[in-house]
């Protein structure tokens, strides 16, 4: 089934307002399950998961209650602030082994692995811009610990095409299930996963134990491989005008959050930096998405070139920007995004210990 994302702000936080944080819990791991829908905006900067989290907190739940849901955002915390510290585009804790390949499967760029689960998924992920979660586990896990590829390149492949791709949490995500930035490679059987994605295949190669599943020789369907250029296009630059006697604000693929001070007069622009996307390219689908979504932001105008650029060209000399690890280059005065938790920063090596000390400042904060 084909997803569509509205853009429109109003609708979005409609959106936020309509999640039923309990069900969530109960049914998030199914296809079909009471997810938010709400990662795209989220990774955008549209919203962020501190507003999210008190949005749901004013209608009376408390964090015992909706523990699950809370731990899913903090998940995104999490990987931002690992992001602040580690290099997430190398092996974090260890490098993955055994490796055969930094290419990408044919089978997955073609959906044609012959798991239904894992290809219906992948359509999707053309169509939409969206995967779930659960899916991207069984499809990295096909891909690193089933066909022994070297997870970066695919990681890559799958951040292109998302609409909600953060790199931070795609890469850990990919690394956790590789067994670079965990103690233990994740695999998923064929019972997994039709129990998740409503399937009932049987006498498939993942149709096994999860013992004989880690010796496994690597099926024969998941053998071809090939490397892949990721290319963005981006638009053309506008005509921009800068008002000197105003601040500017700035504008990236992280941040588009339309509140961001909405009640200051100053020059609002977009910035989209070749370097950042050739670093780090997306999908047209990405950039139509984003698009988009700047026109909740009044007045905003579209820079297509380097930060430096943009400040030299127009003579800025009082610019602000969203703090984020993939910034560079950028100069001015740099303001912290929203946190759940903003105090708990630096590296933690596991979730659960950064979990700890999150649920300790909620429970301060909120009360049990």
């Amino acid at each position: 089934m084909e997803r569509h994302f509205t853009t429109d702000y109003t609708a979005i936080l409609e959106q936020v307002n309509r999640i039923d944080p309990v069900q969530y819990g109960h049914t998030r791991n199914y296809v079909q399950g009471a997810v938010t829908y709400l990662s795209p905006y989220i990774s955008r900067g549209v919203i962020s998961t501190k507003q999210v989290l008190e949005r749901v907190l004013a209608k009376g739940y408390t964090i015992p209650e909706i523990e699950s849901f809370v731990k899913e955002l903090c998940w995104r915390d999490y990987f931002q602030r690992v992001a602040q510290t580690r290099d997430v585009s190398a092996d974090i804790k260890q490098a993955q082994t055994p490796v055969s390949n930094y290419e990408i499967l044919l089978a997955v760029l073609n959906a044609s692995t012959g798991i239904e689960g894992i290809d219906t998924a992948i359509h999707q992920l053309y169509q939409s811009g969206y995967m779930h979660n659960h899916c991207r586990m069984y499809t990295a896990s096909l891909v690193c610990n089933s066909a022994q590829s070297h997870w970066l390149l695919p990681a890559r492949w799958m951040y292109y095409h998302l609409l909600d791709g953060d790199w931070a949490s795609n890469a850990c995500s990919w690394q956790w299930v590789a067994g670079a930035n965990s103690s233990k490679k994740y695999f998923a059987n064929q019972e997994n996963i039709n129990r998740y994605t409503n399937t009932q295949q049987v006498q498939t190669y993942l149709d096994k134990s999860y013992e004989a599943l880690e010796k496994m020789e690597t099926p024969l369907v998941l053998s071809d491989t090939t490397p892949i250029m990721l290319e963005t296009t981006l638009p053309e630059s506008e005509f921009i005008q800068i008002n000197p006697n105003l601040p500017t604000f700035i504008y990236n693929y992280y941040n588009l959050d339309p509140l961001w001070h909405k009640d200051e007069p100053g020059n609002r622009i977009l910035l989209l930096e070749p370097d950042f996307f050739a670093r780090y390219p997306v999908s047209k689908n990405c950039i139509d998405f984003i698009l988009s979504l700047s026109k909740n932001i009044p007045d905003i105008q579209l820079y297509v070139g380097s930060f430096k650029s943009l400040i030299t060209n127009y003579v800025i000399k009082n610019s602000y920007y969203k703090e984020h690890p993939l910034n560079t280059g950028y100069s001015g005065t740099e303001e912290p995004r929203d946190w759940i938790a903003e105090e708990i920063t630096g590296y933690y090596p596991s979730f659960f210990a950064y979990w700890k000390k999150v649920a300790n400042h909620l429970s301060n904060k909120y009360g049990k």
